[in-house]
């Protein structure tokens, strides 16, 4: 299929399982309290491996996908991959023994591995560079919404009864309808399989991107993973309240991510460093204790999302070309769900560290050095970054 002559259709059938991808962890992590209630006897790490456990066999899937586009066609990728995600996905509901339930938590991890390469790869695939950045854009809101419908329905499901949070998985029937109808069944990878044979270490050159990637996803999960305690002793917020802010970052990354084609012609030079200054400006904001403080914060930090995800795909899909899904966004999307798993990790023991115990604001203050370390990597790195053409 010539790029000129790609429908909407196809289009939006790409866009739709970027919807799918955020929804791995996020759909769950609102009914978590719930279903750590019902396993009230399984360790703690367990209850915790239901929200990381996908993110794990994500970056493994993604390792070996690079092997995989080549020989398997993309709707029987995507077709695959969004049949396990609803089975794996809402098969949960009929599962009540944890470790089962952390089996299909790994499947669907699987699932999402096999469709978020293509879910960016496809577009660089098919469209010139010049459509790219409103397209990444666009992806990244369709990511951004489908943690925004996943939060709220999750949310809802998981008070009727804790494995009612699972069905929400079945909204990926509308995918693989949508795969079935209209979305080609393109060979990617081709030129790698008539040409010089594909080497690993030609990766060294996307090295720009996929440290972007990680260093954005680990600052940004230092947001979700402390801002309920922080809000609430700083604040005095209500649990409702809390809710509403972070689903209010969600919406706000969204539109950011719609309007970002705009952005990226407008501040050619200077985007680059958009993610940093937002994460910096958002984490420096907690600092002041005060509930038009922390709805500030929230906002800034949806801004850095908003922007620092397509803004990292769209250079790594221009630099990578229509061979894209078969070279960088596999890595791109495991670096993201590697700074997802690791944040915690990394940034608790260094606020113990920095700051003492007793800092409730320690992993955001860590979250600010971070900044400036993402900060300092983007100049080191982008100086001499080639930019998308202009979009006519």
């Amino acid at each position: 299929m010539e790029q000129k002559n790609v429908s909407k259709r196809v289009t939006a059938t790409i866009l739709s399982m970027s919807l799918l991808t955020v929804m791995a962890g996020a759909a769950i992590a609102p009914a978590l309290g719930i279903i750590k209630a019902h396993f009230a006897s399984a360790p703690d790490l367990l209850v915790q491996l239901i929200v990381s456990m996908p993110a794990l066999l994500i970056i493994i899937t993604n390792i070996f996908f690079l092997q995989l586009v080549r020989r398997v066609r993309t709707r029987t990728i995507a077709t695959i991959g969004l049949l396990l995600y609803v089975a794996a996905g809402a098969g949960c509901f009929f599962v009540d023994e944890i470790h089962v339930l952390l089996l299909m938590r790994a499947l669907l991890g699987v699932s999402v591995g096999l469709i978020m390469p293509l879910s960016t790869g496809l577009l660089a695939y098919y469209f010139p560079p010049e459509q790219q950045a409103r397209l990444m854009g666009l992806s990244a809101a369709m990511n951004q919404m489908g943690g925004v419908i996943a939060t709220l329905l999750a949310g809802l499901l998981a008070t009727i009864q804790w494995n009612y949070a699972f069905l929400v998985y079945l909204i990926g029937l509308i995918a693989v309808v949508m795969v079935w109808l209209w979305l080609p069944d393109a060979q990617l990878g081709s030129s790698n399989q008539h040409g010089t044979p594909f080497k690993p270490s030609q990766l060294l050159k996307f090295h720009p991107s996929v440290t972007g990637m990680l260093l954005l996803m680990i600052l940004f999960f230092i947001f979700p993973t402390n801002f309920a305690i922080i809000a609430s002793r700083q604040t005095g917020l209500s649990a409702e309240a809390i809710t509403m802010i972070m689903v209010g970052l969600d919406v706000v990354a969204f539109f950011v991510g719609l309007a970002f084609g705009t952005l990226m012609r407008r501040f050619r030079m200077s985007i680059k460093y958009f993610a940093p200054l937002f994460f910096l400006s958002g984490y420096a904001a907690y600092l002041v204790p005060a509930i038009p403080m922390a709805i500030l914060g929230s906002a800034f930090i949806g801004i850095a999302t908003g922007v620092g995800v397509p803004y990292l795909n769209t250079i790594a899909s221009i630099k990578g070309g229509r061979d894209s899904a078969t070279t960088v966004m596999p890595l791109l999307s495991a670096a993201l769900y590697l700074g997802q798993f690791v944040s915690p990790l990394i940034v608790m023991p260094l606020s113990r560290a920095l700051f003492g115990v007793e800092d409730i604001l320690g992993p955001y203050k860590v979250g600010a050095v971070f900044s400036i370390v993402f900060l300092l990597q983007v100049w080191a790195t982008r100086n001499f970054q080639s930019l998308p053409p202009k979009e006519p």
